[in-house]
């Protein structure tokens, strides 16, 4: 049997940093083309499935992976080999039962949820993506073991496996669908009155109405076929490799715990873990559902403002009256694409930090606790920062870029991203650190902020969005509120616990002044290559782009912000550390 393969914590986390970039350049060639295919209107059912799918996928993902991920650490750290075999086959049998009763109760709530948030439709979407719980509760077990051997790729092979067969099965199923059943509408309406879907019609816009919630339902079901071969990677894997102990190691372990012990086990440190996610995810679930009617509302008691903020959008897009909430919806739903590439990519460092944090936490290991947390939070900062203030600082050119043939929807929602740029940097740290505080054992903190956060930004939306004048807008002020309250309570817990002492200048001061940079290299480039040459918004927002990069990267250098370890989780990362190192330019 093949000694297993240990991988460092910026090794690993830049394994799953790699795959996650793919996963999202993935992503993005499929929401972005299916946002231009089906409009903001069919895209708000897309995201609204999403939203009641979160909390359940939440413990698939975060909860019960950490769990399994500690357990094994903590046992192979102590040289209890058969213990990380017996957790593993306990986990698989406790996450199906999981995953069965999530996909049931998905199921089960999908239409009265639907109903509750004003779009009925949108529970084909729901149970299109109910049987991914199952699937993904089950991935969870051999991703869970895995990370805890310090082995980030078998995730990272699944996740890219994941966005592949998304994107091949369900932009292209999506397009051959929808233009079918559009054509099949042209052909058979007579002076634009017809029948889709049992529903008749008066004209186009109408007929395009009827068609979008099962034109997103056929998206979403990529999703569910990539979750499901994700799996059977992990499962063929696991067959052809094994648990990755030697047989000398196996025998040398002492007897593993009983099945009972470990389950209690599982349940105790998945538990509270879980509840910080599905707590989050609830809070978002909510914040969905007073989105959407607070929206509703705005447009209802404001409908004057709404068409005047919004009129040449509106009737660009074609879209009716009955339609502005979902169209509304679903372009703060693109923003959002954006906004969440940064904080998925710096979740890696975080699935990364728990074994090694657990184990240095387990050892007493002072020097590299602090290692790691300052290493974490700096690599954070390095990538947030420059993608925050760069995005702020030319929303409109990076809207432009990604959604060229939607041109309708890029002035509603270049101020709500503008306004997620500057909160980036908080949304990037907060699962890092929740990862950090599970792994010393303080699993209640994340708990307790996420609350706190949710109750304020539930609030926020309540009054903003509801106001007419400010309506979907309200949304970004709203989640970058609540993540301030997160970002503080859990860095002040994690310092506090851990007795750590951050450099606060090499963390948070270098990225921020040379991030800073960044933003206004981008913005003044930006600004005088529009406004003198008179060139297409496209390229001159990928040049802007291309400086303010340039400019982060030496800025950074010329200010020593960058650490060995962080040049070495680079490919040929120790070539370029030793010439960066001659040149007196690493921190």
């Amino acid at each position: 049997m093949a000694e297993r393969k240990k991988q460092s914590l910026l090794t690993g986390a830049g394994v799953l940093a790699i795959a996650t970039v793919i996963v999202k350049l993935i992503g993005a060639v499929y929401k972005i083309p299916l946002t231009n295919l089906l409009t903001p209107e069919g895209y708000g059912y897309f995201t609204g499935a999403y939203a009641i799918y979160n909390p359940l996928y939440a413990i698939s993902m975060a909860g019960l992976p950490v769990a399994v991920s500690k357990m094994v650490s903590q046992n192979v750290e102590f040289g209890r080999i058969k213990d990380a075999q017996r957790i593993f086959h306990v986990s698989r049998r406790l996450f199906f039962i999981v995953g069965l009763a999530g996909t049931t109760i998905l199921m089960l709530i999908a239409y009265p949820y639907s109903v509750m948030v004003r779009s009925p439709m949108n529970f084909v979407s729901v149970m299109a993506v109910a049987p991914c719980v199952l699937f993904c509760c089950m991935m969870s077990s051999f991703r869970g073991y895995y990370e805890g051997l310090k082995n980030m790729t078998p995730t990272g092979v699944s996740q890219v496996i994941e966005a592949a067969v998304k994107l091949a099965f369900g932009l292209s199923a999506t397009y051959v669908c929808f233009n079918h059943w559009l054509s099949t509408y042209r052909e058979r309406a007579v002076d634009g009155a017809a029948t889709v879907f049992g529903t008749e019609v008066k004209n186009e816009a109408e007929a395009l109405a009827v068609m979008y919630p099962y034109a997103a339902a056929v998206a979403i079901l990529g999703v569910t076929l990539g979750s499901m071969l994700g799996l059977l990677y992990l499962y063929i894997r696991y067959k052809r490799h094994g648990f990755g102990f030697t047989r000398e190691e196996i025998v040398n372990s002492p007897s593993p715990e009983s099945d009972k012990t470990i389950r209690k086990n599982l349940i105790r440190i998945a538990a509270p873990v879980a509840l910080s996610s599905v707590v989050l995810n609830i809070s978002n679930m909510i914040d969905d559902l007073t989105i959407r009617s607070r929206l509703a509302y705005a447009i209802e008691s404001g409908s004057e403002i709404i068409k005047n903020m919004y009129g040449a959008s509106l009737a660009a897009s074609q879209t009716l009256d009955e339609g502005i909430h979902n169209y509304l919806y679903g372009t703060h739903g693109a923003v959002l694409n954006i906004k969440n590439l940064i904080p998925t990519i710096t979740l890696t460092l975080g699935i990364s930090a728990i074994p090694a944090l657990t184990s240095a936490w387990a050892a007493k290991n002072k020097k590299e606790i602090k290692g790691t947390i300052e290493t974490v939070l700096r690599v954070t900062m390095m990538i947030a920062m420059p993608a925050g203030l760069g995005i702020a600082a030319i929303p409109g050119p990076i809207l432009e870029i990604l959604y060229s043939s939607r041109q309708d929807m890029i002035p509603i929602a270049e101020p709500m991203l503008r306004v997620y740029g500057l909160g980036i940097f908080l949304f990037a740290a907060t699962s890092p650190m929740t990862n950090m505080l599970q792994a010393v054992g303080r699993m209640d903190i994340p708990i307790k902020s996420i609350a706190l956060g949710s109750c304020a930004k539930i609030l926020l939306n309540y009054i903003l969005i509801g106001n007419p004048n400010i309506n979907i807008n309200g949304a970004p002020i709203s989640t970058t509120v609540c993540y301030i309250i997160i970002f503080a309570v859990n860095l002040y817990y994690l310092l506090k616990m851990t007795g750590v002492k951050i450099s606060f200048l090499s963390v948070y001061l270098k990225p921020f002044i040379s991030a800073a940079l960044c933003g206004i290299v981008a913005f003044a480039s930006n600004w005088l290559i529009s406004e003198k040459l008179m060139i297409d918004s496209r390229l001159v927002g990928i040049v802007a782009i291309g400086l303010g990069g340039i400019t982060y990267v030496v800025t950074l250098l010329l200010l020593k912000g960058v650490a060995k370890d962080d040049v070495e989780m680079l490919p040929k990362g120790e070539k370029i550390a030793k010439v960066l190192a001659k040149f007196g330019l690493l921190g």
